[in-house]
């Protein structure tokens, strides 16, 4: 095929919906099967529309300056090297959004892809349903990696290989602010921070949309990756999760109290109630009143 391929003119608002804004994505991958399989799964979504297509690289340089795109899904294997076409394609538009496929996970690969400026890395590997969900998250301008990918970055970050420390000046956050922020670089959910500094899911949200103002970040990954760059969290242990603490004393003996009661009056239902057998005799095992 000597020129790209244009597969769709629809821009803008998706006509079907009226407010939701379409993500316009262009595809640059080699195999023919691969990009008709993205085209069908994208076909089921009214918020995502291809709107072009290529399989070279020549062809996907020419792609991101001739059709107006939110998102490039591009192949890794279509450049002798990724990393740098990567840079030469955001040089050409720098308001695209690239979502690189590699054929399998590697470490070397990811990190130097989002040094240069990927917005999203997944393997080709990736289930459709993730797939979707990454391009609506790399178009609302949040980072897409896999578990894996993610532990990989943090690790250079830890160790300073990504970007230089410095590069945000230091905001004081509070010694909560700093629990919770310690509990996300581990990786928990907001239930599980909740219980460990004892409070709700909601407080821990209202204090991550403060730490996300004060640190200028726009989500969890990448609260973590500056915190871990710039040492705020150096030294800080998440609390422990609490134990629970054991009936004592007059608690104890009063459930133990109420436990006698009720085990009396469940033994005195029993000898009045009719036996199991004549209870179960007028149902049919396979009728509507069978009993569960």
């Amino acid at each position: 095929m000597g020129s790209t391929v244009s597969v769709g003119e629809n821009h803008g608002v998706h006509p079907g919906n009226g407010s939701t804004p379409l993500i316009r994505v262009i595809l640059a991958d080699t195999q023919a099967i691969f990009r008709a399989g993205l085209r069908k799964i994208f076909a089921l979504e009214d918020d995502i529309r291809v709107v072009g297509q290529a399989e070279t690289m020549p062809q996907t340089q020419s792609a991101v300056t001739k059709f107006s795109a939110d998102v490039l899904i591009f192949e890794s294997a279509l450049a002798p090297n990724p990393v740098e076409a990567v840079t030469e394609l955001l040089r050409q538009a720098p308001q695209l959004k690239i979502v690189v496929v590699t054929p399998a996970s590697d470490e070397q690969l990811t990190l130097d892809l989002f040094r240069r400026g990927a917005h999203g890395i997944l393997s080709r590997e990736v289930e459709p349903e993730l797939l979707v969900d990454c391009l609506r998250k790399v178009a609302a301008g949040e980072p897409w990696l896999e578990n894996q990918a993610i532990h990989w970055v943090m690790e250079a970050f830890r160790g300073h290989n990504l970007r230089p420390s410095g590069a945000r000046p230091k905001v004081q956050l509070t010694p909560k602010e700093t629990l919770i922020v310690s509990c996300v670089t581990q990786g928990m959910k907001n239930k599980e921070i909740a219980i460990r500094v004892g409070t709700t899911e909601q407080v821990v949200k209202n204090y991550l949309r403060k730490v996300y103002d004060k640190l200028g970040v726009a989500d969890r990954l990448e609260l973590a990756l500056y915190c871990l760059s710039h040492h705020v969290v150096d030294g800080v242990k998440p609390p422990p999760v609490p134990t629970p603490v054991p009936e004592t004393g007059s608690a104890a003996n009063a459930a133990a109290a109420s436990g006698a009661a009720a085990s009396a009056s469940a033994s005195a239902a029993t000898s009045s109630a009719p036996s199991a057998a004549s209870t179960s005799a007028g149902f049919d095992a396979t009728g509507p009143e069978k009993l569960s």
